[in-house]
């Protein structure tokens, strides 16, 4: 069973975690997916049917299946993350993270307080995390060890998904408790007017950007490889991207469940 502590071993060591996403609102499903030797397993908030009823069976289910549960969050809000968190996700992926500003104000609603250990004497965040019993913590059984030994560790990544993030990448970089980026490829293309459009210089360029900025910070780099192609995400291995989301449920599935033709069944 992959633990959170497994996955910074992973990235210590210059390895990659790989993970895989999900969209289709199934314990099963997800269960499935943790199953077929992903690192940590994303419930995709955005652009998935999950409500928050559904997101502890969903995390339930990714740790039985013996990976991490992650959530991609909708937005990175008081109410979005708390859900997640309470739900018992063990990483974040901050969606749209175009500042350090932002990405300052999301980790501190993922934080409890007085675990906001890189701030400079003196100073306090403008919001903490709320405190309260959950699924998270056994409601409440656990609370003590939830709080001092789990919640500091959860994973906290920051999607790079506009071209104004390049702007202050190196900013947003710099924050102390950030653990790695993640790079949306379809929202990054579509924010330069290149939607799908990879193999075009401009946003080659644009990666090769973030590739350099996240080397010269020692922050792993993150994609989603959204289209499985083993050929692309050994690839990107050896280009040095260390977090990387697999494929997705949804795609796995139609790509495979397509009917043969005729000629395919004579």
């Amino acid at each position: 069973m992959t633990t959170i502590h497994d996955i910074r071993n992973m990235l210590a060591k210059d390895k990659a975690t790989i993970g895989t996403w999900l969209q289709l609102p199934s314990a099963d499903v997800a269960e499935m997916m943790a199953k077929s030797g992903y690192d940590w397993v994303a419930c995709d908030m955005e652009h998935g049917s999950f409500g928050p009823s559904i997101l502890p069976d969903i995390f339930r289910a990714i740790t039985v299946g013996g990976a991490v549960p992650f959530a991609r969050l909708p937005i990175a809000s008081k109410t979005a993350i708390k859900a997640a968190l309470e739900a018992g996700a063990h990483g974040l992926i901050f969606p749209m993270i175009e500042s350090p500003e932002q990405l300052e104000e999301a980790i501190d609603l993922a934080t409890y307080p007085g675990q906001d250990t890189w701030r400079d004497a003196g100073k306090t965040a403008h919001e903490y995390r709320g405190v309260g019993y959950c699924r998270a913590n056994d409601f409440g059984k656990n609370f003590v060890k939830y709080r001092t030994s789990i919640t500091p560790e959860i994973f906290l990544v920051a999607q790079i998904e506009h071209i104004r993030a390049l702007e202050t990448l190196d900013k947003i970089l710099a924050h102390p408790r950030l653990d790695a980026i993640m790079v949306g490829p379809y929202d990054l293309s579509g924010s330069m007017g290149l939607t799908g459009q990879f193999e075009h210089e401009d946003f080659k360029a644009a990666m090769a950007q973030i590739r350099k900025s996240c080397l010269r910070r020692k922050v792993p780099m993150g994609l989603h490889i959204v289209i499985p192609n083993p050929q692309e995400l050994t690839a990107q291995i050896q280009a040095g991207t260390r977090f990387i989301a697999y494929g997705m449920d949804s795609v796995f599935l139609w790509k495979s469940a397509q009917r043969p033709t005729a000629d395919q069944t004579n």
